[in-house]
């Protein structure tokens, strides 16, 4: 089939090693795209959660809170997840304290749509201040007390002690005693006005590179390190283990429970606007 013919999928996804991990298969020609091309554009997940408010990407991976507000447009794809199984964003500070000094302070976070966010309202309602600050600067502005607690997401999870960092409370732990359930962190949306029948094939695609990555994981993770930062390879390979596994690969009906009681949570505590009805695809 003619280039021309194909259609494009412009995909969005965060430069952090589950991510990269995930889409290694497409993003490097490992598997048959059929009538499909892929174009791949890496940036921080809040960026892309606001870029999703404006249905700029075809398939974007989205944070569930992000995804609140963005289903009049998108479909959430049944693969994909990246969900925190009694681990999660951490909140980390200078000092050792408890979860209660953290009220009134001033906390750097990744960004307001980020589901990390979410559950540090749901933990502290409106009792501290946040700082919005790129994900991968938060443990250095902790460190040169620009703020007095930074919620980490991404690799910070496994190296903010190398920078003397105490950690206060790990929301997907607290999150589990909460609920009994897994933390869903983020998933990859798809726009609904590709049609079902693209929707659907879409999602096809993402599975399989996925299961190629999982069962490729060696090659997927040489490609998944140089967005490490500061892991080495078996921190890295940790990372993956952490946030693409089983769950990745489907949601699963514990998981889809998990996205239905965080933004039932979230909508009670007046976080979100409405309630959502959820959509999932494949």
């Amino acid at each position: 089939m003619p280039s021309s013919d194909k259609i494009l999928i412009r995909v969005g996804h965060s430069p952090d090693p589950d991510d990269a991990f995930m889409f290694h298969a497409l993003a490097n020609d490992k598997i048959d795209t059929g009538r499909y091309t892929f174009t791949h554009e890496l940036v921080d997940i809040e960026t892309l959660n606001r870029r999703a408010l404006n249905a700029e990407l075809e398939l974007t991976a989205v944070s569930l809170h992000g995804y609140a507000y963005i289903t009049d447009r998108y479909a959430l794809c049944a693969c994909g997840a990246s969900m925190g199984d009694k681990y999660g964003p951490m909140v980390v500070t200078r000092q050792p304290c408890g979860i209660g000094d953290l009220r009134g302070k001033t906390i750097a976070v990744p960004g307001t749509l980020t589901t990390a966010f979410l559950t540090l309202k749901l933990l502290l309602g409106d009792s501290f201040t946040p700082l919005v600050k790129p994900f991968d600067e938060i443990l250095n502005v902790v460190e040169r007390g620009e703020a007095d607690a930074g919620l980490i997401i991404h690799e910070g999870q496994l190296t903010y002690q190398n920078q003397g960092l105490h950690l206060v409370v790990d929301m997907g732990k607290w999150w589990y005693d909460e609920t009994g359930l897994p933390l869903p962190l983020g998933g990859n949306a798809i726009r609904k006005d590709l049609g079902r029948q693209a929707m659907d094939e879409v999602t096809a695609l993402l599975k399989k590179s996925i299961e190629y990555g999982l069962a490729h994981r060696k090659e997927a993770l040489e490609h998944a390190l140089q967005y490490g930062r500061d892991l080495d390879r078996s921190q890295a390979d940790k990372f993956v283990g952490m946030y693409v596994n089983d769950w990745t690969i489907d949601f699963g009906p514990r998981g889809r429970e998990a996205v239905a009681k965080l933004l039932e949570r979230a909508y009670e505590a007046r976080i979100i606007p409405k309630p959502v009805e959820l959509e999932f695809v494949g």
